[in-house]
């Protein structure tokens, strides 16, 4: 059975893909993002309201702050979200600012690439595995992934520059 918030999903995402905005009573504004990775959870807050919490799955060595490019962690710290991308190999991306200058000097005192490319993004476009696996696993290189109809929520109460606090 088909329920109203999926319709409503739907119905965002149809906008969304005609180039039209739903109205902002439908999908209130978050002012900022706060994931918890012990938890596997992502809110969409405004003030000390929760908008919104949606599962979340990190990348294969999901315990610590990033330290280096391909070492499969999701970085951990203040950020903003970027750069959005309708056309990536994910339904949906938005580019998290890291690495951070704090990041880029961590990484060169130990001569290494801090590596980049974090987002939040939906599943990918042309999955290689079951359903099952991005159901039950972390699977990402280091971003942060949601179901689909969690990322045109995400996509549609945030905006350019908006904080992201990603915890342990």
């Amino acid at each position: 059975m088909i329920n109203g918030r999926f319709l409503q999903a739907a119905a965002a995402l149809i906008l969304l893909l005609a180039g039209l905005s739903p109205s902002a009573a439908e999908f209130p504004m978050a002012d900022r993002v706060v994931v918890y990775k012990s938890e596997r959870m992502l809110q969409l807050m405004r003030g000390d309201e929760v908008l919104k919490e949606a599962r979340i799955w990190l990348g294969l060595s999901p315990r610590g702050h990033k330290q280096e490019e391909g070492d499969s962690r999701t970085p951990e710290g203040r950020y903003l979200l970027t750069k959005r991308n309708p056309n990536s190999d994910f339904f949906l991306s938005i580019l998290v600012n890291y690495p951070n200058s704090r990041d880029v000097a961590r990484a060169a005192r130990r001569g290494v690439s801090p590596g980049g490319q974090i987002m939040i993004h939906g599943l990918p476009n042309e999955p290689s595995r079951t359903e099952e696996y991005y159901r039950l696993a972390d699977w990402t290189d280091g971003c942060i992934a949601v179901t689909n109809s969690d990322m045109v929520d995400i996509w549609l109460m945030t905006s350019a520059n908006t904080p992201i606090e990603i915890l342990p």
